[in-house]
């Protein structure tokens, strides 16, 4: 399993141990240490995970969560030493997907994060606005209307609309939709998403679910 984690944690060997068993597990990652700066590395960066410590110095876990989670559906993992029971209530309210409590073992956190990441990449049915996927059927109803979508279709808008209003680069799409490895050009991309909207429009041509972000990729928002 592949993903960009975001270890947003002010403890510098708790961070870099962290760091060294998610990159041993094949995970890239990054670090912040001040919770002013998680919002809007967020917005540039696009994580897979955030892995999110609840006490920070500028700006504590809860109201990052909050604030993430105003434009982002990244699955968020928060960690803490606190561990009164109204903290992980609240934290889990304000959308974590799941949380920690200090002190953990690195291989916990690590099988936790793999946990996390099957879980919301793309369940077996997904719903939003009038389109409906069912993953074990390989089925993609628009307003009551089969797609008709081939396996490599259904596959990156299931995986888009599992991830509304998250921008992703061709080859982070690739990466997804091929998990054999193949050599593809990324203009392969391109060409899906050209007949992904053509088959969208004819089940709902007055409106617009794949976005292009110029320079940058693209998004799933009606």
């Amino acid at each position: 399993m592949t993903g960009k984690i975001l270890i947003v944690e002010d403890e510098e060997k708790l961070a870099s141990l962290l760091n060294d068993y998610l990159r041993q597990a094949g995970f890239e990652t990054s670090w912040l240490s001040n919770g002013l700066d998680v919002a809007p590395w967020v917005r540039d960066q696009n994580p897979d995970l955030i892995l999110l410590d609840l006490m920070l110095p500028g700006r504590d876990g809860l109201e990052i969560c909050k604030e993430v989670r105003s434009f982002s559906t990244v699955p968020i993992i928060m960690t803490t030493a606190r561990v009164e029971e109204i903290d992980r209530l609240l934290g889990l309210e304000l959308g974590a997907d799941d949380y920690i409590c200090k002190p953990f073992s690195p291989r916990e956190v690590v099988a936790r994060v793999k946990a996390v990441l099957r879980r919301t990449d793309g369940g077996a049915t997904i719903k939003a606005d009038g389109l409906v996927l069912d993953e074990l059927r390989l089925r993609a109803v628009l307003n009551e209307q089969d797609l008709e979508l081939t396996a490599v279709e259904f596959k990156l808008l299931q995986f888009l609309a599992a991830n509304q209003g998250r921008i992703y680069g061709r080859q982070q799409l690739m990466d997804r939709i091929y998990s054999d490895e193949r050599v593809v050009s990324d203009r392969t991309i391109d060409s899906h998403i050209k007949k992904l909207r053509k088959k969208i429009a004819l089940a709902s041509p007055n409106e617009e679910y794949i976005h292009s972000v110029y320079g940058v990729g693209y998004k799933f928002e009606r």
